[in-house]
């Protein structure tokens, strides 16, 4: 595989983040959108409990600032009279992306009052604390991950993210159209986005060709209008890449002793040469060496029991030459 170019995500606008999300996340805009330029630096959140009680070290101001019921509770009850205002003007003047409370509350004005002084977004949303941070994290995580595009399909077999590379015109997008045929389901076509989450490498495809494939001499083909929803598949970890070569048969590892990998990402993902060539039924190839693959990460090594049976039979026929020779 060519080296690919590596993306890297820094910052997002609160602006970026709240279009993108306000509906997954249930956002609600509370007061003045002058904060939505502002930028989410980490992608991570922050409950900003400590800081309200008069803790500033250590605060996470790059991260957006989540208030559950624990923040709600102590700004209700506890925080009053001039300390509050001064708590909130701190909070705000501490250059924080923007505010999110959670369980659908009621915002007091003076949190929107100070918010609107610094130019902070104060956002409401009906989801249950824990459930929004979760989803926010999961969100941030994928906007922040590294990225990086590769030319190939992508396919879902039978549980087996495959990542097929290889020469244009080599037949990648034949023998996807023949897996998704089989029952498995298309991730991408041409062109397979790629980002590092946590150290798992997701396969996605760019919105434009989702969905679709395209074979030379029929055209585009919509794969769930052929064979139904189950044939596409939004984003797959990558299992496996399977790598279509022109080589010479006799060039190849034929008992598949030797793993070889690639590094994507800076995650290194098992890699397999398959030689294209007439006659060769490459879709049933590729569904082998997924399931292959499968079983290997289940702890059962195809390649490596016939050779621990090879070096068996070897040392019992040495023994019996042994046994007849002392005969």
């Amino acid at each position: 595989m060519k080296k690919a170019i590596v993306r890297k995500v820094d910052q997002i606008s609160v602006s970026h983040f709240y279009e993108s999300y306000r509906g997954a996340l249930e956002l609600e805009l509370l007061n003045s959108p002058l904060g939505m330029s502002r930028k989410i630096l980490q992608p991570t959140l922050n409950r900003p409990g400590l800081a309200l009680a008069g803790f500033f070290s250590y605060f996470a101001h790059e991260r957006i600032q989540i208030f559950g019921a624990a923040e709600m509770s102590y700004l209700s009850s506890t925080l009053r009279g001039e300390m509050r205002a001064e708590r909130l003007r701190w909070l705000m003047k501490e250059d924080v992306p923007c505010l999110i409370f959670s369980r659908g509350v009621e915002v007091p004005e003076d949190v929107l009052h100070h918010a609107d002084d610094y130019s902070v977004c104060v956002f409401r949303s009906t989801l249950p604390t824990m459930k929004l941070v979760n989803k926010t994290t999961i969100i941030l995580e994928n906007e922040f991950a590294e990225s990086t595009s590769v030319h190939g399909c992508m396919v879902d077999v039978r549980g087996v993210g495959v990542l097929i590379t290889g020469k244009s015109g080599i037949g990648k997008s034949e023998i996807a159209l023949g897996l998704v045929e089989r029952g498995s389901s298309l991730v991408a076509d041409d062109m397979v986005r790629i980002r590092n989450i946590s150290g798992e490498l997701v396969a996605t495809s760019p919105q434009l060709s989702s969905g679709f494939i395209e074979i030379r001499g029929i055209g585009i083909i919509n794969v769930t209008n052929l064979f139904g929803l189950k044939a596409y598949r939004r984003q797959k970890e990558v299992n496996l890449v399977i790598n279509l070569t022109d080589g010479v048969m006799s060039d190849m590892e034929r008992l598949g002793l030797t793993r070889q990998t690639t590094n994507i990402l800076g995650v290194e993902i098992e890699r397999l040469n398959l030689p294209v060539a007439p006659g060769r039924d490459m879709t049933r190839l590729v569904e082998v060496a997924a399931l292959g693959q499968y079983l290997r990460e289940s702890g059962y090594d195809m390649a490596g029991e016939f050779n621990k049976r090879l070096h068996n039979e070897i040392k019992m026929r040495k023994n019996l030459r042994v046994s007849s020779g002392n005969d």
